[in-house]
């Protein structure tokens, strides 16, 4: 079903910026930083447009490192762009094999969880309980920590969670690469009755097998790019192509392949985006992306005055003074001689 009336998600211009710093030390110092001339930066997405409709089932395809977990965690919500304009029409839910799974729950404390966490009342959340469980199908397992799964459950229990939320939008990022024949025809019996609903579907996976499967259009992610976006059985015959072509060229001139694309996202920058901005006369403001990562001047200030407090008082906690003795008629005494002796040591290493 293809409303053509209906955009479920669009995209415009969405990018994704990637510091990459070299110590978790050098993220810190880097929010009271004026300038990060001298981070360098990685484009996981340089400019994507896109439209999909109520009813698609959209895959994205792309060998490693081509921008589509970015582009499905930024659909989902886990993740923001760092510019561009992003409407999706209703709810969304990933399904990855350890999506927003807790590690030290158990597999039915995660349901809960997870459920809860997407507005379920208790009540309705005993009502599906079962049909989670049965739909995951991993036995005792459901009552053991998550941590102690195999990937191939994690990928089950997630499945079973996201589907009984009844999303508007599903999004699958390779969580049917794990699991034996038959969970694979369970979901896949699933994932067609949601098609029938006229619910949409993102779809990531590197088999084609699958793709030509379940979605009715294609993305082709290369390097942060959409390299194609059509009918599935024509973006996918173009994708086998460059895989063929890619296969059977020299490692020496794969890795220079892959080395240029690479630096091309290290060298991309938001003036690109503002020239093709302006060369389509798109509306500027609208595709600013949300205001995150960044503290303004005012902020930088308060916080490093924050800061400083924080050392003062820790310092006088730790010498077991108070803040009042250091304005006391003793205190203040005790610093005007300390000043005097320092002052003497001065002029005695001068003469």
């Amino acid at each position: 079903m293809n409303q053509k009336n209906n955009i479920k998600v669009k995209l415009t211009m969405v990018t994704k910026q990637y510091d990459l710093y070299k110590r978790k030390s050098d993220k810190v110092k880097s929010l009271f930083k004026f300038s990060q001339k001298n981070v360098p930066h990685f484009w996981g997405l340089k400019g994507v447009n896109l439209e999909v409709y109520a009813g698609e089932s959209v895959g994205l395809i792309g060998i490693n490192g081509s921008g589509k977990s970015t582009l499905s965690n930024i659909l989902a919500g886990i993740i923001p762009q760092t510019t561009g304009e992003m409407v999706i029409e209703g709810e969304t839910s990933i399904i990855a094999i350890n999506a927003g799974l807790k590690p030290q729950l158990t597999g039915i404390e995660n349901i809960r969880l997870k459920c809860l966490m997407n507005g379920f009342t208790h009540e309705k959340i005993d009502s599906i309980m079962d049909d989670v469980i049965a739909f995951a199908d991993i036995g005792e397992f459901i009552n053991q920590p998550v941590k102690n799964y195999s990937s191939g459950m994690r990928s089950r229990l997630g499945f079973a969670i996201a589907v009984h939320h009844d999303p508007d939008i599903l999004i699958i990022d390779e969580a049917l690469s794990v699991g034996d024949d038959t969970f694979y025809q369970k979901c896949v019996d699933r994932i067609m009755e949601f098609k029938a609903q006229g619910k949409t579907i993102f779809f990531v996976s590197h088999s084609l097998t699958q793709i030509e499967k379940l979605c009715d259009k294609v993305v082709w992610m290369h390097y942060g790019d959409v390299r194609e976006f059509g009918e599935t059985a024509e973006v996918v015959d173009k994708y086998r192509k460059f895989i063929d072509w890619f296969r059977t060229i020299s490692a020496e001139r794969k890795k220079e392949y892959q080395d240029e694309f690479k630096e091309r996202q290290m060298n991309f920058s938001v003036e690109a985006i503002e020239e093709i901005i302006e060369r389509q006369g798109l509306d500027e403001a609208a595709i600013k992306g949300p205001e995150i990562g960044t503290m303004s001047l005012f902020t930088k200030i308060f916080v490093g005055i924050l800061v400083m407090m924080l050392f003062f008082f820790g310092t006088l906690h730790i010498s077991n003074k108070s803040f009042k003795s250091l304005f006391s008629q003793e205190s203040l005494h005790e610093q005007v001689q300390t000043m005097s002796v320092l002052h003497d040591d001065l002029n005695n290493e001068e003469g």
